[in-house]
């Protein structure tokens, strides 16, 4: 047994010091709910971060696929360099049968101007068949919506921030505009065509609402004059964290002549930005728990200077040095264990019933501190994850730990003699 009973005994016998022996355990009250306070605020930190991040990367996900396949540039006979796929079926099928895959679709992709009797706006046409636009969980089921997609047929769907800028809804008409067209005498011509508006969606994102318009596949390809041809296949996989994995099985069945843009590829500004917020976060909330850990210090510097003479008399019957840094020493891991595991609860009630205490918190301040209209979240993300509990667990322990050596070997190497001198 690395401590023995008597050391539990005499570091429980210490820490129930009354005030009148020196105040020990004030110090020992005020030590723990330092250290309690620092890992609650630590744990409530990591679970928020984690909600955030979840709540960012569903988002995301939403309304984007996991990974698309592109075809390298190719010349056509007729000499132009295209990217486009005349073979997406059998390459859908290839790629569904792909371990780990759920869903691949072909897709038509151009940016377009689309215009109104009120406004002109460009836009992001996706071309997708109507059970593939219902995978996409932000546009197949949004905040808010109108109109219904089972109408779109060779209608168009648009986002709220697209039809706010033309003065549409649904039931209007709205012209697209394609800048690639045919070519006559004069010049490359636009392809215009007027579409109904069968769907409007409102997903809570700037760049989705205010850009995007969808169409049906077969009615975009006429559209695009690409008949017979898609520009990329989307490919939506079981678990998108682990995209990476997954990737060089599409590559392979693919072939050499395609390559994959990943989710995280395409966010990676953004993903770099979350996991740099991440670590300075982390460094300063353990600076936190480290000034919360060095109350421990003060309390057994207190006390190894309240007990000398006890010290000096143990020591004198025979207690050895190791004996008298392990009993301080229990002394000051005590508290940190004591105070983190009150902290690790605190912490998950926290994230627990996180909307309920903001909702308080809201009335006292009379509103305007979490407005959902604002920040397009009906609730505050806060997810505990068992990595955030071991993490802020695993620092508070190892601080706690530290810094109690330090006045653990301050007591065992102090003399017997100068210690009972005066006794």
């Amino acid at each position: 047994m690395p401590f023995s009973r008597f050391e539990f005994w005499l570091a429980w016998r210490y820490m129930k010091s009354r005030r009148s022996e020196g105040g020990v355990s004030v110090m020992t009250i005020i030590s723990l709910l330092g250290v309690a306070i620092a890992v609650f605020a630590l744990v409530a930190t990591l679970a928020v971060r984690t909600g955030f991040r979840i709540e960012f990367v569903s988002t995301l996900l939403g309304a984007n696929a996991h990974t698309t396949i592109h075809s390298q540039v190719v010349r056509e006979d007729s000499g132009r360099i295209s990217r486009r796929i005349t073979d997406y079926d059998g390459l859908t099928q290839r790629l569904s049968e792909v371990e780990g895959v759920v869903h691949a679709a072909p897709q038509m992709r151009a940016r377009i101007l689309a215009s109104s009797e009120l406004g002109t706006t460009g836009v992001e046409l996706f071309g997708m068949g109507l059970s593939d636009i219902r995978s996409l969980p932000l546009i197949g089921n949004p905040e808010t919506s109108q109109g219904n997609l089972d109408d779109l047929g060779s209608g168009l769907a648009i986002g709220n921030g697209v039809a706010r800028t033309l003065g549409v809804t649904v039931g209007d008409e709205v012209r697209l505009i394609a800048p690639e067209g045919a070519k006559t005498p004069f010049g490359v011509m636009p392809r215009v065509n007027t579409y109904v508006i069968a769907y409007v969606f409102e997903v809570g994102r700037y760049d989705i609402d205010s850009v995007r318009a969808y169409l049906p596949f077969n009615e975009a390809q006429v559209f695009l004059d690409r008949e017979g041809a898609a520009d990329e296949v989307i490919v939506f996989v079981e678990d998108p964290e682990l995209i990476e994995v997954v990737e060089p099985a599409l590559i392979a069945a693919a072939g050499d002549q395609y390559f994959s843009w990943t989710w995280k590829n395409s966010s990676s500004a953004l993903l770099n930005a979350l996991r740099m917020e991440d670590n300075l976060m982390i460094i300063v909330m353990s600076i936190l728990v480290l000034i919360a850990t060095s109350n421990i210090v003060s309390g057994l510097v207190m006390l190894v200077k309240n007990k000398g003479s006890s010290i000096g008399i143990l020591r004198s019957v025979g207690l050895s040095r190791g004996s008298i840094m392990r009993v301080f020493f229990l002394y000051g891991a005590s508290i940190g264990v004591t105070g983190t595991a009150i902290g690790i609860a605190l912490g998950c009630l926290f994230a627990i019933y996180i909307d309920p205490l903001f909702a308080v918190v809201n009335a006292i301040a009379g509103g305007n501190v979490w407005d959902p209209q604002i920040r397009f979240l009906a609730t505050i993300p806060a997810v505990i994850k068992i990595e955030d509990i071991v993490l802020a667990a695993g620092l508070a322990l190892l601080l706690s730990f530290l810094v109690t050596l330090i006045p653990a070997r301050r007591a065992a190497s102090m003399s017997p003699a100068e210690a009972i001198r005066y006794e």
